[in-house]
């Protein structure tokens, strides 16, 4: 085992670890949540990752998004996300790609992947990759953030959870985002997905996962028919 990955074992199996080396992830979205959760997969040694967003940063993201720096306001988010990997962890294959998820560019994104992170900030964007991840037999791991409150959730292919999650029309009541909670969420949604990679996913992976930092609360709601 590389000395890069001695501290994740025994946590992590030796075995466990090649698997993560072989697998590949798409991150829709490198925002708050996005920034982190590559950060995460990278460092625990997923083989390859594909960034997905076609945004630039903006001052308003400086205060939670962790690759938002004063020297790269106006930067593509997929671009310095694939800089980022590449500093922190070069054995990882990072492809950035700096445009946004469309019905068009969607399913082909998908190609070679093992699982797809859903980091995204819109509900028909939301749609799109539910719809895609269907068609390619892909799993989901979905957050969402507002404030101090967040929700994961394992999502299997053809499921319509985001469609029942997100009614037609829904929109988020507010976007305030803190600095702790999308580190938060993107934490438990990279854990999920190390799970799954791993085949260590359970069951209760695909309850939605709540919780508001507020106050600390946090709840599994079962949702499946």
């Amino acid at each position: 085992m590389e000395e890069r990955y001695s501290r994740n074992i025994p946590a992590v199996s030796e075995e466990d670890q090649n698997k993560l080396k072989q697998s590949s992830v798409l991150v829709a979205g490198c925002g708050g949540l996005g920034g982190f959760i590559v950060e995460y997969l990278a460092r625990m040694g997923i083989g390859a990752i594909t960034a997905v967003d076609g945004d630039v940063f903006c001052e308003s993201n400086l205060n939670r998004q962790l690759l938002s720096r004063i020297d790269n306001l106006g930067k593509k988010k997929a671009l310095a996300v694939a800089d980022r990997v590449r500093e922190i962890n070069p054995d990882v294959r990072v492809q950035a790609v700096p445009e946004f998820l469309t019905e068009e560019n969607a399913v082909g994104l998908m190609e070679g992947t093992d699982i797809v992170m859903d980091a995204l900030d819109n509900v028909d964007s939301r749609y799109i990759l539910e719809d895609a991840a269907a068609e390619a037999g892909l799993t989901i791991v979905h957050g969402a953030i507002c404030g101090w409150d967040l929700q994961v959730m394992l999502i299997p292919p053809g499921s319509g959870m985001i469609h029942r999650l997100y009614p037609a029309g829904s929109q988020a009541a507010s976007k305030t985002s803190l600095a702790i909670t999308p580190a938060v969420c993107a934490a438990f949604q990279a854990s999920m997905a190390v799970r799954y990679l791993c085949g260590c996913a359970s069951d209760s992976d695909r309850d939605l996962f709540v919780g508001s930092l507020r106050d600390l609360s946090f709840e599994a709601v079962h949702l499946r028919d």
